[in-house]
């Protein structure tokens, strides 16, 4: 099966060398590796200019955005920017980040995934943080989750969904879309990737807002979209991000901003939700 990854890069010339060493290093190596240097202001577009000139497989090209991070829209604007400079022969696309470093099966393991149940469409392993010297689960979502930094889509699953939507939020709405088309999701618990930079390192109260927006625009509804803040955030943190989420919510309300996802979509994203919550429930 041959695979293309896309990484998207925004000054990680700290993290760099090794997240791709850990692709070059791989027991199955990529068709593809293209990088994304999306206007960065460090040394980033040295050290990819280093690989791709060492690899014939590798390549980069420069981007230029907003040096403002706003989670969600920057990284899939530079994916998809990436995506149209490449052609189609892939069987599997990846979406990685440039913070994460990968175990030397990972690729091997997700061909694997899709190869031995043709009904998954997105796969991936789990994410890790260093605390305290050791490398421990980024309990921020359920195992079962493929986390943003490391997803990768079958071919025909990836079509299906319409790609990735330039929006926080995207790497929720890609998994429901896909279960909406009848697609499984598949995470192997033992494919643990070394996450470099934590998630939330560079998010800011309007991080907040953007996700009470992104629940508006994935048409979850009030109640549900609370269950979903409250269930995401810390206890130290609940109030604020319960806070900026709701006016955040609100405020697209008010703006009718645009969805992301059909009503027939948005009507199975609810029943789906609803499902599970009604599902810990009675296990609780």
């Amino acid at each position: 099966m041959n695979i293309y990854i896309i990484m998207p890069v925004f000054n990680e010339e700290k993290f760099l060398n090794d997240s791709i060493d850990s692709i070059v290093k791989q027991i199955l190596l990529p068709k593809k590796l293209l990088l994304i240097n999306d206007s960065s202001t460090d040394n980033s577009e040295n050290i990819l200019k280093k690989y791709s000139n060492k690899f014939s497989w590798i390549e980069y090209i420069n981007i230029e955005s907003k040096q403002i991070h706003i989670p969600g829209e920057k990284v899939i604007n530079a994916f998809n920017k990436g995506l149209d400079k490449l052609d189609s022969n892939y069987d599997i696309i990846c979406k990685f980040d440039s913070d994460i470093i990968l175990p030397n099966n990972y690729l091997e393991s997700v061909v694997k995934i899709f190869i031995n149940n043709l009904k998954v469409g997105i796969a991936g392993g789990n994410l890790c943080v260093k605390k305290n010297n050791h490398w421990m689960y980024e309990n921020i979502s359920s195992k079962d989750h493929v986390r943003g930094p490391i997803k990768s889509y079958r071919k025909k699953c990836f079509e299906e969904i319409n790609g990735l939507r330039s929006s926080i939020g995207w790497d929720t709405v890609d998994v429901l879309i896909a279960q909406f088309y009848g697609w499984e999701i598949k995470t192997d618990k033992t494919l643990l990737v070394k996450h470099l930079k934590p998630t939330g390192t560079n998010y800011s109260y309007n991080s907040k807002f953007l996700q009470g927006e992104a629940l508006y625009k994935m048409r979850f509804g009030v109640v549900l979209s609370l269950i979903s803040v409250i269930k995401t955030s810390n206890n130290l943190g609940r109030f604020s991000m319960i806070f900026f989420a709701f006016f955040g919510y609100l405020n697209a309300f008010v703006k009718r901003k645009e969805k992301i996802v059909t009503k027939k979509q948005g009507k199975f994203i609810r029943k789906f939700r609803w499902g599970k919550v009604y599902s810990k429930l009675l296990k609780s």
